[in-house]
């Protein structure tokens, strides 16, 4: 289906690769390294270069940490947000919460798009999203409270469970007056899961791809990729990837990174080999 995030538009064969920036001074993968804000701008350029279409900031990071109002999300994301926007223009910019304040707050300043990481957690988010003509990302996290680890978390079917409330958000967001082609779900691997579900959820990813709504996936440095392979957060790129290789293969859409340029290498690859993409030259045997 034809992606309409905001102002841009991508055609039905296209992947997205959609590179993470934190405005926070505690994430678990750069440990800060971008929350000065022009170390994030230097991050956005870098990204854009590598070929990212798309951008997802974030204000707050997802683990248990220090309260943070939605004054100072705002703080960290609307002006930074009016910079990006003003910088490049044709770069689809996401913004990572699940505020409808700060929701409202970013698409004033040029968001197109509300990455809602905590599956509906403030039902108003959808209206923003309709007010402002921004995609909205709707994601499974069984209920969980933002901000919290799962713990002994149970599910009679996970894929079920994700593909049950992915689309029930989504045609809430659609009711709400979003644009049909602007919705995106994500079975949000690790939010309100152990290890045994993330994998079964990478392995049928299938599933959601053909309750035709397109497919986000953010694998890169996860937990369920660090335990499977008993690796610490910096050493998952390579797991990281076998991950991204079977959502590719199963038809995800966009695919929420760290590492833009061996993503896109890996994407492109598997959808060469399915058939869904011609090779970049193909002479050898020919000439």
């Amino acid at each position: 289906m034809t992606l309409k995030l905001g102002r841009h538009h991508f055609p039905d064969d296209a992947t997205i690769m959609m590179a993470i920036v934190n405005r926070t001074p505690d994430s678990f993968y750069d440990k800060g390294a971008t929350w000065a804000e022009d170390k994030a701008f230097d991050r956005v350029a870098q990204v854009v270069d590598e070929g990212a279409e798309m951008v997802d900031i974030g204000g707050i990071k997802a683990a248990p940490g220090e309260n943070i109002s939605e004054d100072e999300e705002k703080r960290r994301v609307v002006d930074f947000v009016a910079r990006v926007r003003s910088a490049y223009p044709s770069l689809v910019i996401s913004v990572d919460t699940w505020r409808a304040s700060v929701g409202r707050a970013v698409c004033q300043a040029g968001a197109d798009v509300l990455n809602d990481a905590w599956g509906g957690a403030d039902p108003e988010l959808v209206d923003v999203a309709a007010a402002f003509g921004a995609a909205i990302i709707c994601t499974h996290t069984g209920g969980a409270t933002p901000r919290t680890r799962p713990y002994r978390v149970e599910y009679d079917d996970v894929v079920r469970s994700a593909i049950q409330d992915t689309v029930a958000y989504a045609y809430r967001a659609v009711a709400a007056g979003v644009d049909r082609r602007s919705v995106v779900i994500d079975p949000a691997h690790d939010f309100g899961k152990n290890t045994f579900h993330s994998l079964e959820l990478t392995h049928r990813l299938g599933e959601m791809v053909d309750t035709g709504w397109p497919v986000l996936v953010s694998l890169s440095n996860k937990d369920f990729v660090g335990e499977s392979l008993d690796l610490p957060v910096g050493s998952r790129l390579t797991g990281t990837l076998a991950a991204t290789s079977v959502a590719a293969l199963a038809g995800a859409r966009i695919f929420r990174v760290h590492e833009v340029v061996e993503t896109r290498q890996t994407v492109d690859m598997v959808n060469t080999i399915a058939g869904r993409r011609l090779p970049a030259r193909a002479i050898r045997g020919l000439q």
